[in-house]
Protein backbone atom coordinates (compact mmCIF):
# COMPACT_ATOMS: atom_id res chain seq x y z
CA UNK A 1 0.00 0.00 0.00
CA UNK A 2 1.15 3.34 -0.88
CA UNK A 3 3.06 5.13 2.11
CA UNK A 4 2.22 8.36 4.04
CA UNK A 5 3.28 11.05 5.96
CA UNK A 6 2.85 11.44 9.73
CA UNK A 7 3.02 15.08 10.22
CA UNK A 8 2.54 14.89 13.64
CA UNK A 9 0.98 17.87 14.53
CA UNK A 10 -1.93 19.54 13.95
CA UNK A 11 -3.34 22.88 12.08
CA UNK A 12 -4.19 26.11 13.47
CA UNK A 13 -4.91 29.35 12.48
CA UNK A 14 -1.15 30.79 13.82
CA UNK A 15 0.51 27.43 11.84
CA UNK A 16 -1.41 26.60 9.13
CA UNK A 17 -0.81 22.89 7.08
CA UNK A 18 0.12 23.21 3.38
CA UNK A 19 -2.73 20.67 1.38
CA UNK A 20 -3.39 20.28 -2.13
CA UNK A 21 -5.85 23.33 -2.94
CA UNK A 22 -3.61 25.79 -0.03
CA UNK A 23 -3.08 26.62 3.12
CA UNK A 24 -5.78 24.81 6.36
CA UNK A 25 -6.33 27.27 8.47
CA UNK A 26 -7.98 25.78 11.83
CA UNK A 27 -10.27 27.74 14.46
CA UNK A 28 -10.85 26.75 17.76
CA UNK A 29 -13.41 29.02 18.84
CA UNK A 30 -14.20 29.27 22.92
CA UNK A 31 -16.39 26.38 23.86
CA UNK A 32 -16.85 25.49 20.54
CA UNK A 33 -19.37 28.61 20.54
CA UNK A 34 -20.12 31.55 17.66
CA UNK A 35 -21.97 34.54 17.71
CA UNK A 36 -23.98 35.30 14.48
CA UNK A 37 -21.55 38.05 13.75
CA UNK A 38 -18.63 36.01 14.15
CA UNK A 39 -20.19 33.42 12.07
CA UNK A 40 -20.72 35.94 9.66
CA UNK A 41 -17.51 37.21 9.76
CA UNK A 42 -15.33 34.02 9.52
CA UNK A 43 -17.84 33.62 6.24
CA UNK A 44 -16.59 36.37 4.39
CA UNK A 45 -13.45 36.24 5.58
CA UNK A 46 -13.07 32.67 3.75
CA UNK A 47 -14.03 33.84 0.69
CA UNK A 48 -12.26 36.95 0.82
CA UNK A 49 -9.00 35.06 1.88
CA UNK A 50 -9.88 31.33 1.19
CA UNK A 51 -11.61 29.30 -1.31
CA UNK A 52 -15.14 29.69 0.34
CA UNK A 53 -14.82 25.84 1.64
CA UNK A 54 -15.14 25.32 5.43
CA UNK A 55 -14.50 21.76 7.00
CA UNK A 56 -15.97 20.60 10.43
CA UNK A 57 -13.57 18.17 12.00
CA UNK A 58 -13.84 15.79 14.11
CA UNK A 59 -12.40 17.70 17.33
CA UNK A 60 -15.19 20.17 17.20
CA UNK A 61 -13.08 23.13 15.14
CA UNK A 62 -13.44 25.07 11.76
CA UNK A 63 -11.28 24.50 8.95
CA UNK A 64 -10.63 27.02 6.46
CA UNK A 65 -9.14 26.28 3.06
CA UNK A 66 -7.55 28.10 0.05
CA UNK A 67 -5.64 30.25 2.46
CA UNK A 68 -2.33 31.54 0.47
CA UNK A 69 0.50 32.70 1.97
CA UNK A 70 0.03 35.94 0.43
CA UNK A 71 -3.98 36.44 2.36
CA UNK A 72 -3.17 34.08 5.58
CA UNK A 73 -2.14 37.65 7.26
CA UNK A 74 -4.85 39.65 6.26
CA UNK A 75 -7.05 36.59 7.11
CA UNK A 76 -5.53 36.22 10.84
CA UNK A 77 -6.07 40.11 11.53
CA UNK A 78 -9.93 39.57 10.40
CA UNK A 79 -10.17 36.67 13.02
CA UNK A 80 -8.40 38.34 15.58
CA UNK A 81 -10.87 41.08 15.25
CA UNK A 82 -13.36 38.37 15.88
CA UNK A 83 -11.64 37.42 19.44
CA UNK A 84 -10.75 33.71 17.59
CA UNK A 85 -6.80 34.17 17.44
CA UNK A 86 -4.51 33.42 20.45
CA UNK A 87 -1.71 35.57 21.66
CA UNK A 88 1.00 32.74 20.31
CA UNK A 89 0.65 29.54 18.33
CA UNK A 90 1.53 27.96 22.01
CA UNK A 91 -1.58 28.97 23.37
CA UNK A 92 -3.09 28.16 20.25
CA UNK A 93 -2.03 24.48 20.56
CA UNK A 94 -2.47 24.24 24.24
CA UNK A 95 -6.03 24.57 23.97
CA UNK A 96 -7.48 21.63 22.59
CA UNK A 97 -10.73 21.05 24.13
CA UNK A 98 -13.49 19.71 23.01
CA UNK A 99 -16.79 20.94 24.72
CA UNK A 100 -20.40 19.15 24.15
CA UNK A 101 -22.44 21.66 22.03
CA UNK A 102 -25.32 21.30 24.51
CA UNK A 103 -23.29 22.71 27.59
CA UNK A 104 -25.45 24.75 30.12
CA UNK A 105 -23.62 27.51 32.02
CA UNK A 106 -21.53 25.54 34.41
CA UNK A 107 -19.87 23.80 31.68
CA UNK A 108 -19.14 26.68 29.75
CA UNK A 109 -17.58 28.44 32.98
CA UNK A 110 -15.77 24.73 33.74
CA UNK A 111 -14.36 24.96 29.95
CA UNK A 112 -13.10 28.74 30.31
CA UNK A 113 -11.05 27.88 33.39
CA UNK A 114 -9.87 24.32 31.79
CA UNK A 115 -8.57 26.44 28.69
CA UNK A 116 -6.54 28.85 31.25
CA UNK A 117 -5.03 25.99 32.68
CA UNK A 118 -4.14 24.60 29.73
CA UNK A 119 -2.22 27.54 28.33
CA UNK A 120 -0.57 27.73 31.87
CA UNK A 121 0.05 24.45 32.16
CA UNK A 122 3.28 21.88 31.09
CA UNK A 123 4.01 21.47 27.04
CA UNK A 124 2.22 18.12 25.92
CA UNK A 125 2.25 16.16 22.64
CA UNK A 126 0.14 18.23 20.23
CA UNK A 127 -2.71 15.76 19.77
CA UNK A 128 -3.15 15.39 23.59
CA UNK A 129 -6.76 16.98 24.20
CA UNK A 130 -8.83 17.40 26.49
CA UNK A 131 -12.99 16.52 26.28
CA UNK A 132 -15.34 18.59 28.71
CA UNK A 133 -18.28 15.73 28.57
CA UNK A 134 -20.73 17.36 31.37
CA UNK A 135 -24.06 18.28 29.63
CA UNK A 136 -27.55 16.95 30.40
CA UNK A 137 -26.64 14.03 29.17
CA UNK A 138 -23.07 12.09 28.42
CA UNK A 139 -22.32 12.01 24.56
CA UNK A 140 -18.83 11.74 23.63
CA UNK A 141 -17.99 8.78 25.17
CA UNK A 142 -16.46 7.63 22.17
CA UNK A 143 -14.63 10.80 21.07
CA UNK A 144 -11.38 10.18 21.83
CA UNK A 145 -9.47 12.42 24.82
CA UNK A 146 -6.65 11.74 26.98
CA UNK A 147 -8.27 14.11 29.77
CA UNK A 148 -11.79 13.50 30.11
CA UNK A 149 -14.47 15.66 32.25
CA UNK A 150 -17.87 13.85 32.52
CA UNK A 151 -20.31 12.97 35.24
CA UNK A 152 -21.44 10.19 37.12
CA UNK A 153 -24.96 8.67 37.43
CA UNK A 154 -25.94 11.03 40.52
CA UNK A 155 -24.89 13.95 38.34
CA UNK A 156 -21.20 14.88 40.05
CA UNK A 157 -18.12 15.57 38.05
CA UNK A 158 -15.33 12.87 36.82
CA UNK A 159 -11.66 13.54 35.83
CA UNK A 160 -11.09 10.35 33.81
CA UNK A 161 -7.56 9.21 32.01
CA UNK A 162 -8.87 8.03 28.52
CA UNK A 163 -8.03 4.21 28.49
CA UNK A 164 -9.65 3.64 31.95
CA UNK A 165 -13.36 3.06 33.06
CA UNK A 166 -13.35 4.68 36.36
CA UNK A 167 -12.74 8.25 37.28
CA UNK A 168 -12.12 10.36 40.33
CA UNK A 169 -14.90 12.55 41.56
CA UNK A 170 -13.74 16.32 42.03
CA UNK A 171 -15.06 19.33 42.48
CA UNK A 172 -15.77 21.97 40.00
CA UNK A 173 -13.11 24.58 42.13
CA UNK A 174 -10.44 21.71 41.65
CA UNK A 175 -11.00 20.68 37.73
CA UNK A 176 -8.30 23.24 36.73
CA UNK A 177 -5.98 22.29 39.28
CA UNK A 178 -6.46 18.61 39.53
CA UNK A 179 -6.65 18.59 35.49
CA UNK A 180 -2.78 19.84 35.24
CA UNK A 181 -1.99 17.51 38.05
CA UNK A 182 -2.74 14.64 35.61
CA UNK A 183 -0.92 16.31 32.82
CA UNK A 184 1.79 16.20 34.79
CA UNK A 185 1.59 13.14 35.95
CA UNK A 186 1.25 11.37 31.89
CA UNK A 187 4.74 13.49 31.43
CA UNK A 188 6.46 12.08 34.95
CA UNK A 189 5.14 8.54 33.76
CA UNK A 190 6.70 8.28 30.91
CA UNK A 191 3.56 9.15 28.55
CA UNK A 192 5.48 11.07 25.69
CA UNK A 193 8.64 9.37 23.50
CA UNK A 194 9.69 11.51 20.75
CA UNK A 195 7.16 13.96 21.26
CA UNK A 196 3.94 12.10 20.50
CA UNK A 197 1.91 10.17 23.43
CA UNK A 198 -2.04 9.58 24.14
CA UNK A 199 -3.10 8.91 27.58
CA UNK A 200 -4.79 5.73 26.03
CA UNK A 201 -1.59 4.29 25.26
CA UNK A 202 0.22 4.79 29.22
CA UNK A 203 -2.99 3.66 30.64
CA UNK A 204 -2.17 0.18 28.44
CA UNK A 205 0.78 0.22 29.47
CA UNK A 206 0.33 -0.79 33.21
CA UNK A 207 0.23 2.58 34.69
CA UNK A 208 -2.32 4.30 37.09
CA UNK A 209 -2.87 7.49 39.00
CA UNK A 210 -2.89 7.79 42.29
CA UNK A 211 -3.70 9.89 45.64
CA UNK A 212 -6.58 12.82 44.34
CA UNK A 213 -6.92 11.39 40.98
CA UNK A 214 -7.42 7.60 41.77
CA UNK A 215 -9.96 6.05 39.56
CA UNK A 216 -12.74 5.07 41.93
CA UNK A 217 -16.66 6.16 40.47
CA UNK A 218 -17.67 4.89 36.47
CA UNK A 219 -19.13 7.55 34.34
CA UNK A 220 -23.23 7.61 33.92
CA UNK A 221 -24.15 5.39 30.89
CA UNK A 222 -23.56 7.04 27.31
CA UNK A 223 -26.37 8.03 25.41
CA UNK A 224 -26.41 7.75 21.58
CA UNK A 225 -24.95 10.20 19.43
CA UNK A 226 -27.58 12.66 18.31
CA UNK A 227 -28.62 13.23 15.20
CA UNK A 228 -29.95 15.90 11.75
CA UNK A 229 -33.17 16.98 13.60
CA UNK A 230 -34.38 19.22 16.50
CA UNK A 231 -33.42 19.31 20.15
CA UNK A 232 -34.05 21.14 23.09
CA UNK A 233 -31.09 23.35 22.76
CA UNK A 234 -32.27 24.06 18.85
CA UNK A 235 -31.69 22.85 15.72
CA UNK A 236 -29.12 19.81 14.33
CA UNK A 237 -27.89 19.94 10.68
CA UNK A 238 -25.29 18.43 8.86
CA UNK A 239 -23.35 18.67 5.66
CA UNK A 240 -21.88 16.35 2.90
CA UNK A 241 -18.58 14.75 4.16
CA UNK A 242 -18.94 17.61 7.33
CA UNK A 243 -17.97 20.17 4.68
CA UNK A 244 -20.12 23.35 4.40
CA UNK A 245 -19.81 26.39 1.91
CA UNK A 246 -19.45 29.99 2.89
CA UNK A 247 -22.28 31.04 2.02
CA UNK A 248 -24.05 28.25 3.95
CA UNK A 249 -22.08 29.58 7.29
CA UNK A 250 -23.40 33.18 6.56
CA UNK A 251 -26.71 31.87 6.07
CA UNK A 252 -27.09 29.87 9.07
CA UNK A 253 -25.34 32.49 11.33
CA UNK A 254 -28.58 35.10 10.55
CA UNK A 255 -30.91 31.88 12.21
CA UNK A 256 -28.94 32.35 15.78
CA UNK A 257 -25.73 31.52 17.28
CA UNK A 258 -24.24 28.32 16.12
CA UNK A 259 -22.35 25.07 18.16
CA UNK A 260 -19.91 23.58 16.66
CA UNK A 261 -19.89 19.41 17.56
CA UNK A 262 -17.74 16.40 16.73
CA UNK A 263 -20.28 14.72 14.79
CA UNK A 264 -19.04 17.57 11.90
CA UNK A 265 -22.62 19.11 12.33
CA UNK A 266 -23.73 23.03 13.69
CA UNK A 267 -26.26 22.79 16.28
CA UNK A 268 -28.19 26.40 15.37
CA UNK A 269 -29.62 27.31 18.61
CA UNK A 270 -33.02 28.64 19.73
CA UNK A 271 -34.39 27.08 16.29
CA UNK A 272 -38.20 25.26 16.93
CA UNK A 273 -38.31 24.17 12.91
CA UNK A 274 -35.52 23.17 10.49
CA UNK A 275 -33.81 25.73 8.41
CA UNK A 276 -35.01 25.66 4.79
CA UNK A 277 -31.98 26.08 3.49
CA UNK A 278 -30.02 23.88 0.40
CA UNK A 279 -27.41 21.51 0.62
CA UNK A 280 -28.26 20.37 4.50
CA UNK A 281 -28.68 16.82 6.17
CA UNK A 282 -31.48 17.03 8.27
CA UNK A 283 -32.66 13.30 8.42
CA UNK A 284 -30.62 11.06 10.74
CA UNK A 285 -31.49 8.65 8.04
CA UNK A 286 -29.64 10.21 4.92
CA UNK A 287 -27.26 7.36 3.70
CA UNK A 288 -24.70 10.23 3.20
CA UNK A 289 -24.51 9.92 7.16
CA UNK A 290 -23.28 6.20 6.42
CA UNK A 291 -20.18 7.45 4.89
CA UNK A 292 -17.05 9.10 5.50
CA UNK A 293 -14.60 10.47 3.48
CA UNK A 294 -11.71 12.65 3.16
CA UNK A 295 -11.11 15.48 0.81
CA UNK A 296 -8.69 13.62 -1.48
CA UNK A 297 -6.76 13.89 -4.65
CA UNK A 298 -6.11 17.23 -5.47
CA UNK A 299 -7.60 19.05 -2.36
CA UNK A 300 -5.12 16.90 -0.27
CA UNK A 301 -1.36 16.41 -1.40
CA UNK A 302 -0.93 12.54 0.05
CA UNK A 303 -4.64 12.09 -1.62
CA UNK A 304 -4.19 9.08 -4.49
CA UNK A 305 -7.09 9.66 -5.73
CA UNK A 306 -10.59 11.56 -5.60
CA UNK A 307 -12.64 9.97 -2.77
CA UNK A 308 -15.59 11.63 -2.42
CA UNK A 309 -17.73 11.10 -5.65
CA UNK A 310 -16.94 7.17 -5.26
CA UNK A 311 -18.45 7.70 -1.95
CA UNK A 312 -21.15 9.90 -3.10
CA UNK A 313 -21.93 7.27 -5.58
CA UNK A 314 -21.90 4.46 -3.10
CA UNK A 315 -23.71 6.26 -0.64
CA UNK A 316 -26.90 5.00 -1.27
CA UNK A 317 -25.80 0.92 -1.22
CA UNK A 318 -24.40 1.06 2.49
CA UNK A 319 -27.06 -0.40 4.46
CA UNK A 320 -28.70 1.78 7.66
CA UNK A 321 -26.36 0.92 10.58
CA UNK A 322 -23.28 -0.02 8.41
CA UNK A 323 -20.15 2.23 8.10
CA UNK A 324 -18.15 3.08 4.61
CA UNK A 325 -15.12 4.75 4.86
CA UNK A 326 -13.60 6.30 1.27
CA UNK A 327 -9.66 7.41 2.13
CA UNK A 328 -7.43 8.59 -0.59
CA UNK A 329 -4.38 7.30 1.52
CA UNK A 330 -3.70 4.44 4.12
CA UNK A 331 -3.54 7.41 6.81
CA UNK A 332 -7.30 7.23 6.95
CA UNK A 333 -8.05 10.84 8.87
CA UNK A 334 -11.52 11.21 8.15
CA UNK A 335 -12.26 7.89 10.19
CA UNK A 336 -9.43 6.70 12.38
CA UNK A 337 -11.47 4.09 13.70
CA UNK A 338 -12.80 1.14 12.10
CA UNK A 339 -15.42 0.68 9.50
CA UNK A 340 -17.58 -2.05 7.85
CA UNK A 341 -16.37 -1.43 4.51
CA UNK A 342 -13.11 0.61 3.91
CA UNK A 343 -12.00 2.05 0.48
CA UNK A 344 -8.46 3.25 0.17
CA UNK A 345 -7.27 4.94 -2.64
CA UNK A 346 -3.57 3.40 -4.24
CA UNK A 347 -1.28 4.48 -6.93
CA UNK A 348 -3.20 1.32 -9.05
CA UNK A 349 -7.22 2.06 -7.93
CA UNK A 350 -8.62 1.36 -5.10
CA UNK A 351 -8.24 -1.31 -2.08
CA UNK A 352 -10.82 -3.03 -0.32
CA UNK A 353 -10.52 -3.63 3.67
CA UNK A 354 -13.23 -5.51 5.96
CA UNK A 355 -14.17 -4.61 9.31
CA UNK A 356 -10.88 -2.22 9.59
CA UNK A 357 -8.66 0.90 9.69
CA UNK A 358 -7.36 2.35 6.26
CA UNK A 359 -4.13 1.53 7.44
CA UNK A 360 -5.32 -2.83 7.99
CA UNK A 361 -4.17 -4.90 5.35
CA UNK A 362 -6.53 -5.41 2.36
CA UNK A 363 -8.52 -8.11 0.74
CA UNK A 364 -8.59 -6.83 -2.24
CA UNK A 365 -6.95 -4.44 -4.17
CA UNK A 366 -5.99 -2.58 -7.36
CA UNK A 367 -9.98 -1.98 -7.90
CA UNK A 368 -11.22 0.44 -10.71
CA UNK A 369 -13.45 3.32 -8.65
CA UNK A 370 -15.86 3.07 -11.63
CA UNK A 371 -16.35 -1.01 -11.82
CA UNK A 372 -16.70 -0.68 -7.46
CA UNK A 373 -20.20 -2.28 -6.73
CA UNK A 374 -20.77 -3.05 -2.57
CA UNK A 375 -23.64 -5.31 -3.39
CA UNK A 376 -22.97 -8.38 -1.32
CA UNK A 377 -20.24 -6.70 0.40
CA UNK A 378 -21.87 -5.96 3.85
Amino acid sequence: MTGFAIQGWCPGALRPMLSGDGLVVRLRPPAGRLSPPQARAIAAAATAHGNGLIDLSARGNLQLRGVTEVSHPALIADLRALDLIDANPQAEAARNLLVTPFADARTEALAEALSRALIAGPVLPSKFGVVLDTGPAPLMQDIAGDIRLERDAMGRLLLRCDGLPLGAPVSASDVPMLALRLAAWFLAAGGVQDGRGRMAALIASGAQPDGALSPSTPPAPAQPAPGPGLHPQGALVGFEFGQLTAAQLASLSALGPLRLTPWRMLLVEGLTALPALPGLILRADDPLRRVEACPGAPACLQGRAATRPLARRLAAQVPPGRRLHVSGCAKGCAHPVPADLVLVASDRGFDLIHQGRAGDAPQRRDLSATDIDLKGLF
